[in-house]
Formats: C-alpha cells, structure tokens, sequence
C-alpha cells in the first residue's frame, strides 16, 4: 500500500446488480422488466473511483468476501490505479451486493445486502493506521459499522487529516463521532433524520445545516439534486445551483460528488471550486447508465469547470 495516498476511502464494496422496469410492482405482481446489468458499486468504492477519476491518488480500505463478486470488485479498483491492499477476504461472508431498480426517468430504489462490509472492524482500520494518517484527506460513509467509522475517523482527525464523513445511509451518530469530522455531506432526507428537524424549504433545509454544524463539523454540505446545494462553513452560506443535464440514470451521484470533492480538497482547491468541479461530476455521471462505469474523468470534468 502506498505510504502517501492524497485520498484514503473506508468503506463498503458491492456488486450492482441493475434492474430496469417501467415502474414498481405491486405485491403479488410479476412483471417484465426492460434491462439488467451488473456493475461495481458499494458507496466507498464508488467515491474512491470518483477521487481516482479526478487525479488523486487513492487507497481504498474495506472488505469483501472470497468469491468471484469480491475477485471482480477489487480489480475494477486497480483498473482505476486505485490501491487495494486494504480491501481483505472474508471467509465468512459473501461480497456485499445492492439491488438496484431503476425507472425510465432516471432515478431509482436500492436494497443493499451488507455483506463482507458489515465484517470490516477497527481492528481493520487499525492495521491501515499509517496509510489513514499520511492521507491528506480520509472518507467514510454509513455502509460498514459505526465503530469501524468512528475508529477510522478519530485516527484520521487526530492526525491532522481533512475528514469528510457521507452521512449515508442515515442512522443516529453521536456527538463523538461528529467531533472527528471536518466536511460533513448530507441530503435533505438525511438532514432531516439526523436532526429531526423538516427540511422542506430553503429555510428549513438551512436551519438544519446550521444545527448539525453545531455538532461539530468544520463544514457542512447538504446536496439537493437538480436544486443544487447548499453549504454552511466558518465564512457563512453559500447556495450553488446545480448544472442543467437531462439524468439517464441517478446512481452514484451522491458518490461521485463526494468523491470529486476530497479531490478537490486534497488538491488545495478553494472551497466554491471544490464543491463546483464535484457537481460538474456529478452531472455528468447521472446522464450515463451505470455507477462506476458512469463516472466521468478529471478531463471531461474540467471542460465545464476548469480548476483554479
């Protein structure tokens, strides 16, 4: 593993397996779908591929089980030169795998199978202890425990390393864990169950930000779709609007906006930079099918939004 990766991912890894219908059936119903494909997906390996596509450097820290699942998801990372020395086998459990059902309109529902992710402990993250702290930027999602995320945060914060934390999928978090965290990312649904407040205006969605920044991250980022965003940090709100695309297919935007985004942060990129150069990826990702396979390069990104 390298000494030095720009960006550290702790987080799950899952096999998609995509199904495309008209709509929902109903109970009882059997109905005939228009599509399916499998592609690599799990919400860590997602943002370390969407860091990767945008020039860092990339170790990825998680579990997968000793089957062909786990084989094909730690080689699509390396495909991407992502580091894949932290990824273990588990000889218990099966790779983590997510169902996903997509609509003609693009956007989907999910069922995710945790697997091999749910066995990835802070012992774990305790033996990728040098790789976390010569990160420069360290990120974690809620799809593995939350001792293992609390343990790999409060490693990486005590180290001096920018933290981001995607509070997905929504579950209680301590104030602790909170501490440890310097860019907290959310949606409105998640801001709304983290604090317990609604989030149905702009208003509402701001009162929220501002509570779960009182918790205790630095920076607080809460994604709204095609609204765009809003952002709460030291130097105030900042509302970005989103970039106009027709979605295909809205998988894995959340992800390749968080991951574009520790890049950015760990290119020393401004803050309206960061967040804009991660919505650009993120627009472009959901006007392609697939997850991974969606994501779009550092190239093609900065065509729209050149760095500075």
């Amino acid at each position: 593993m390298p000494a030095s990766p720009t960006v550290a991912v702790i987080g799950s890894l899952n096999m998609d397996l995509r199904v495309q219908t008209p709509r929902l059936p109903v109970p009882g119903e059997t109905l005939i779908g228009t599509g399916f494909s499998t592609d690599s997906g799990g919400k860590g390996a997602n943002q370390a591929v969407a860091a990767a596509r945008m020039g860092a450097a990339v170790a990825m820290l998680g579990r997968v089980g000793r089957d062909a699942h786990g084989a094909a998801l730690a080689q699509a990372l390396r495909t991407d030169d992502i580091d894949t020395t932290g990824v273990g086998e588990d000889t218990e459990a099966p790779t983590g795998t997510a169902v996903i059902v997509l609509m003609p309109d693009g956007e989907n529902s999910i069922i995710v199978i945790p697997g091999a992710n749910h066995r990835y402990t802070p012992a774990h993250v305790t033996d990728s202890a040098e790789v976390l702290r010569n990160a420069k930027v360290a990120v974690a999602q809620l799809e593995c425990p939350l001792d293992t995320v609390r343990a790999a945060l409060t490693l990486a914060h005590g180290a001096g390393v920018c933290t981001v934390l995607n509070a997905a999928p929504a579950q209680p978090l301590d104030d602790a864990l909170l501490a440890a965290v310097d860019w907290l990312v959310v949606n409105e649904i998640e801001a709304a169950m983290l604090t317990g407040l609604p989030t149905d205006t702009p208003v509402q969605i701001e009162a929220a930000a501002h509570a779960l920044r009182r918790r205790g991250p630095s920076q607080v980022v809460v994604t709204l779709g095609a609204a765009g965003l809003l952002h709460i940090g030291p130097d105030g709100v900042l509302a970005l609007p989103a970039p106009r695309v027709t979605a295909v297919d809205t998988t894995g935007a959340g992800d390749t906006f968080v991951g574009a985004l520790a890049a950015g942060l760990a290119d020393g990129l401004q803050i309206t930079a960061a967040l804009t150069r991660a919505q650009v990826a993120a627009a472009l990702a959901v006007t392609r099918l697939g997850t991974q396979s969606a994501m779009p390069t550092r190239a093609e990104v900065e065509v729209f939004a050149p760095a500075s």
